[in-house]
This record gives C-alpha cells, sequence and structure tokens, in this order.
C-alpha cells in the first residue's frame, strides 16, 4: 500500500515550475507510504511514489522501469495473482529483476496494452508512463478500493492519491463546487466522479484513463454483467461460496510484514479469520475495539471468535474525547464525509498497526449478500406490494405517507409512514430515499429551502439511482444491492477505511471484496440471500457451519461511534461554538437556526439528528481547514482550467481505443 501522484503535460514539455512542485505532492502522501520514496522525471512527465514496504522489500522501490526504461509505473495496492501471472509474462520474453507486484503490472501493460487491467486480481491504483507512445495510462481496481483523484490544470494532467497532494501544485485551482451540497447533507458524502473541488474528478472504480495525443480519454474495463442465474440447491451454493471465500482470503495472506485482521463481532469478520486460521494457524492475529458504552461495544463476541480460533488477539477499550480526535479524522479524509464510525475505524487501525502492517476485514458482505436487513427487506415488501397495488392508489399511499406520524415512540407495526410514502413513487426513487440518511424534505429544510419530500427534486438523483435503474434484473433487492456496490460502498465505506487505515500506515484487504466473490453474489437470486425477512442467509448457513455456537447468542451491535450522545452531552458546548457561532463558515450554506433547533430538540432526546448535526460538523470542520490552508472557498467558477473539455471524464464506454 502506497501514494502516488505525478504530472503530465498535455502537449508539449512539462512546465518547470510544476516539476519542482512534485516533491512538495509526494510529502503530502507521507503518511500513506512511510518506507521510502521516489521519483521519475523526464520531458513531459514527472511521477512520484510514497512506499509502504510488503511484498519484495528490497526490490519493490518505485517508480519502476521495464527493461529498456520506456515504461515507467508508480503503484498503489496489491495484485494477488502476481506470480500466476509470471510464467505467462516471461513466456512471451518479458524479463523480471524483481519478485514485486508492481513489475507483473508494468510487463502485463507491454504486453496486453489497457487490456492489462482484465488479467489484474487485487485492489489497484496505478500510472504508467509509455514513453514510446508519449502516453500516461491510469486505472482504478475493479470495486474503487484504492483512491484516484485527477485534474487537468493549465494543460497539465495531475493526479494523486489524495486530494491534498494535488493543492501543493502551482497550478493549484481550488474553487469549491457546493452544487451538490444537498446531495452531501442527504447521503454523506460528494457523489464520485465529482469531488467538493470543482475541477477535480475521481477516476470511476472499475475505469481506465489515458492520455494521448493531448486529450484524455476515460473507459469503464469491469462491470457485474450476470444476475439470478445460479439457482442450484443451497447445499451446492454454500459449497461455491465457501471456495470461493477461502481462495480470496488465501489470496490475501502474501506479506513479508506482520499482517493480521480486523475482529468485530460481526459473522463477516469471523468467516475471514476462520480460513486465515485454516491457512497461520498459531501466527493468526487479530485486533478489535469497543466503546465504554455498551451498546457501541462488540468486544465479547469478537473475544468468542479469537479463543475460538486461538487467534494473538488484541482488544482495545477505547474512552475517546471527540475534541481529541475529530481533528485528526476530519483532516484526513480530504473532502467532508459524515459517516461517523470513521472514527472507531480510525481507533481500530491505530490499535491494529501497533502489532501488524497489513490487516484484512469483513468489509464487503452486506452490499453482495443482502445484508442491509433496515433497508433491503423494506425494499422487498415494497416491491412485493407494488406488484399487486393498482397504480392509481399510488397517489393516495404518498399523501398517506406524507401525513402519517414519525414518532420514536409508535409501536414498530405503526411506524408505517415510509413504507407508505415510497409506494407512492417508483422504485428507483424509493431506493433513493432509502439511502439517504437524511431525507429530501429534511435536507432541504436545513438548508433553508422549501421542502419538497420528492427524492427526484434533488440535484444528484439520476446519478445516484441511474445503476439501479440500469441493473438488469428484474429483482428490487439485487438492483438495490448493485446500485449500493457502484454508489455507497465505493464513496462512503471504501473511502473510510483507505483514509483512516492510511493515516496509521496499515494496508487494508478486503476478500469480501474479490470480484468473483462478487460475481458469484450476484448470480445468486435475492430470494436466496434474503430468506424468512433476513439477509445474508447463506453466509449466515456458512457461518454455522464454521463460527462458534456462542457468538450466535449474543445481540448484534454495530461498528459505531456514540456521536449522538456526545452532541447531546459532553460536546455540545464544542458544537455550538464551531457550528453555530454567528462567524461559521457554515452560515453561508445550511439555515443556523434550524441547526440549532434541531440541537436542542436533539438534546432533549424528542428527536434523533446525530446525523444532520455530525454532516454540518465534518462540513465546517473541512471548510475552516481550507481558509486556514489558503485553499479558497470560492463557490463561483471564477477560474477555469485550461483545457475544460479534457477536465471531465467521458461516458463509460463511450471512448474508443487505439490500441
Amino acid at each position: 500500500m502506497c501514494g502516488i501522484c505525478g504530472v503530465f503535460a498535455l502537449t508539449g514539455e512539462l512546465d518547470p515550475d510544476v516539476r519542482a512542485a512534485l516533491p512538495a505532492m509526494n510529502a503530502a502522501l507521507a503518511h500513506r507510504g512511510p518506507d521510502g520514496d521516489g521519483f521519475f522525471n523526464d520531458a513531459r512527465v514527472a511521477l512520484g511514489h510514497r512506499r509502504l514496504a510488503v511484498i519484495d522489500r528490497a526490490g519493490g522501490h518505485q517508480p519502476m522501469a521495464n527493461e529498456d526504461g520506456t515504461c515507467w509505473i508508480v503503484f498503489n495496492g496489491e495484485i494477488y495473482n502476481h506470480r500466476a501471472l509470471r510464467p505467462l509474462l516471461e513466456a512471451k520474453g518479458h524479463r523480471f529483476r524483481t519478485s514485486s507486484d508492481t513489475e507483473a503490472i508494468l510487463h502485463a501493460y507491454e504486453e496486453f496494452g489497457p487490456a492489462c487491467v482484465e488479467r489484474l486480481e487485487g485492489m489497484f491504483a496505478f500510472a504508467i508512463y509509455d514513453g514510446r507512445r508519449q502516453e500516461l495510462f491510469v486505472a482504478r481496481d475493479r470495486l474503487g478500493k484504492k483512491p484516484l483523484f485527477f485534474a487537468v490544470l493549465n494543460g497539465v494532467l495531475h493526479f494523486a492519491s489524495e486530494l491534498p497532494a494535488l493543492a501543493r501544485s502551482p497550478s493549484w485551482v481550488g474553487d469549491l463546487d457546493l452544487s451538490a451540497l444537498e446531495g452531501y447533507l442527504s447521503l454523506g458524502y460528494f457523489l464520485a466522479p465529482a469531488t467538493i473541488y470543482r475541477h477535480v474528478h475521481k477516476l470511476l472504480p472499475g475505469h481506465w484513463l489515458r492520455v494521448s495525443a493531448g486529450a484524455v480519454e476515460t473507459r469503464q474495463y469491469w462491470d457485474v454483467t450476470e444476475f439470478d442465474t445460479d439457482r442450484r440447491p443451497d447445499a451446492e451454493l454454500l459449497e461455491e461460496i465457501d471456495e470461493t471465500l477461502r481462495r480470496a482470503v488465501h489470496d490475501r495472506l502474501e506479506s513479508e510484514v506482520p499482517l493480521g485482521a480486523f475482529l468485530s463481532g460481526g459473522i463477516d469478520s469471523g468467516l475471514v479469520v476462520s480460513y486465515m486460521a485454516e491457512a497461520l494457524g498459531d501466527r493468526l492475529v487479530t485486533a478489535t475495539v469497543g466503546f465504554g458504552e455498551r451498546a457501541h461495544n462488540e468486544l465479547e463476541a469478537a473475544a468468542i471468535v479469537a479463543e475460538h480460533f486461538g487467534s494473538r488477539h488484541h482488544p482495545s477499550v477505547i474512552e475517546p474525547e471527540l475534541s481529541e480526535v475529530i481533528g485528526p479524522v476530519t483532516a484526513g479524509l480530504g473532502e467532508p464525509l459524515a459517516d461517523s464510525s470513521a472514527i472507531p475505524t480510525w481507533y481500530v487501525s491505530r490499535a491494529a498497526r501497533r502489532h501488524v502492517t497489513v490487516a484484512l476485514t469483513g468489509d464487503g458482505g452486506d452490499e453482495s449478500f443482502a445484508g442491509y436487513d433496515f433497508r433491503y427487506v423494506p425494499h422487498a415488501l415494497e416491491a412485493s406490494v407494488r406488484a399487486r397495488m393498482p397504480a392509481a392508489l399510488a397517489p393516495a399511499a404518498a399523501w398517506l405517507g406524507r401525513h402519517w406520524p414519525r414518532s420514536r415512540r409508535l409501536p414498530r407495526p405503526l411506524r408505517i409512514g415510509t413504507l407508505a410514502e415510497n409506494l407512492g413513487w417508483d422504485p428507483a426513487a424509493a431506493y433513493y430515499s432509502d439511502l439517504a440518511f437524511l431525507k429530501p424534505a429534511d435536507t432541504r429544510m436545513l438548508m433553508g429551502l422549501p421542502p419538497h419530500r420528492d427524492p427526484m427534486s434533488s440535484p444528484i438523483y439520476d446519478a445516484v439511482t441511474e445503476p439501479y435503474r440500469r441493473c438488469p434484473s428484474t429483482n428490487a433487492v439485487q438492483r438495490a444491492e448493485y446500485a449500493d456496490l457502484k454508489v455507497y460502498m465505493p464513496n462512503d465505506p471504501l473511502v473510510k477505511v483507505d483514509r483512516m487505515s492510511m493515516a496509521h500506515a496499515l494496508e487494508v484487504r478486503c476478500p469480501l471484496l474479490d470480484r468473483r466473490v462478487v460475481e458469484l453474489a450476484f448470480r445468486i437470486p435475492a430470494e436466496r440471500k434474503q430468506q424468512g425477512g433476513q439477509g445474508k442467509a447463506l453466509l449466515r448457513a456458512l457461518a454455522r457451519r464454521r463460527l462458534p455456537g456462542k457468538l450466535w447468542q449474543l445481540p448484534k451491535r454495530g461498528f459505531t461511534a456514540p456521536i449522538g450522545e456526545w452532541i447531546a452531552g459532553p460536546n455540545a458546548a464544542q458544537f455550538r461554538d464551531e457550528v453555530l457561532d454567528r462567524g461559521a463558515a457554515i452560515a453561508q450554506h445550511v439555515d443556523v437556526r434550524e441547526l440549532e433547533r434541531r440541537l436542542a430538540v436533539h438534546r432533549t432526546g424528542q428527536s434523533d439528528h446525530a446525523y444532520a448535526l455530525w454532516a454540518a460538523w465534518v462540513l465546517e470542520r473541512w471548510l475552516r481547514n481550507q481558509g486556514a490552508a489558503g485553499g479558497g472557498a470560492s463557490t463561483t467558477p471564477d477560474r477555469q482550467p485550461a483545457n475544460p473539455a479534457a477536465a471531465s471524464p467521458s461516458a463509460p464506454g463511450v471512448a474508443k481505443s487505439a490500441w
């Protein structure tokens, strides 16, 4: 795991001032790679690399060249099948000088061109300068585990693993784009390919980018394409899942540095640890953290799993002071992310790094195996009712939902307001409404706008629901899972895990996001994954085979932070001082009086506004940091990059490859 950055002139030679800034850009990524740095310079390009040495620690230095020095690569990630690729490439005449997975990518590019990415199994973001063709080729892994930001500024393509590195360029344009602020407040993130900066983009997962002859093109190279086709009996499906997961875990155990696992009380991380135990035996290391509040503590469940598999387990109970952790967490994200579980992720990463350099996690099981019961189960119910309900009743259902009381004091069977309102919309709109942490009307009220309830009025509605509407499956749950894989996963959980782990120079690997696991999961019909009103049915069945029985007797507790309690209690004054102050930066963008009202009712316990308050606080902190760093906070397009057309990625699959 590393940090990469670089600059490439679209035409002509590279501006010397931009070239001179590369060490500063690279230094901004030092936390991602504390084991060394490296640079490559040519007339048109400059590449930088920060290294976290995991594989071939002696010989894997970057930037790395091919045999004749005509191609150079900088790479962030791990390629799990690099040893299997070597004989194929050697048979075609390529000579390896190292045992690094980086060199396998470079030779695969020489042999297959952009199609090399289709042969790589792993997590990656890399850039290759091809001196023979005078081209730059950049690619990102299928699911977006590794980040890649890019911008065309004054005729130069800039790229980096994190946003702050780009800001070190003398060509930097720091204009903010808060046109998607409603989306951020609703969902908790700025939706890719956009960023909070007007002229900066994220390379989408499963895409590559090429700069050639003065033009920038992007192209999609992977997607889930097969749905609902695997109708074998459950017993056969379980065997297939078991073997695929085992292979995914074992593939991720190569390391020349200490390796372990994040262990929570859930079945996903428990399954990962069970397969690790098969391969590692008494070398298995696990780490977990828990807050003092019992509702946010999974230490007991983690201890049961660790004892069962005989791991060297390192539990930590933390009593964090929000005033101490809010700074490093929000600063480490690069742009606002309102997922408060970044806090425990920061702590567990710090705890794990004391013992290991590489950690496997259970991330990804929910999106592929229908695990989000609080969203997927109601979505399935809505689809069933909608199929039987006359279309003429939809407006009545929407009216009922809008006027139904939403009090938390209502018994659960009577909390049908959201269900009724969703039945008044089409399935994609219902999906958007359920995905939003803050419903459209609440979001607009927070912004001081008319509180329209229709999700389709959101400026990011089309982008969020596009994968849902495009998914070829006719099953509502499969479509929701697929949309989550494309929207929620790469914009929230994977960002959180990457930034918080790399803040501590910890490499994280996710076996449940192996593309073979994901593709298998989507071939399985949703009704097999979601049975009896409960998701992850097949993973649960597998877990009952492999995990200790005592685990099933414990209540499930989430890996969350008690952010609501903090804001309502010990940190209420700090929130007021920072967010509700007359000089708060956020006052330009939200209705501070509405925020104050929500804080008041939140503190009395009448309503839970923890998410909205935290989203506002994160945004305020980020805007303040921008001002302190001199990054600018203009929200108007008063400056444009030299080549605006080149700065905008093309639609997936539209650009034609000349390879």
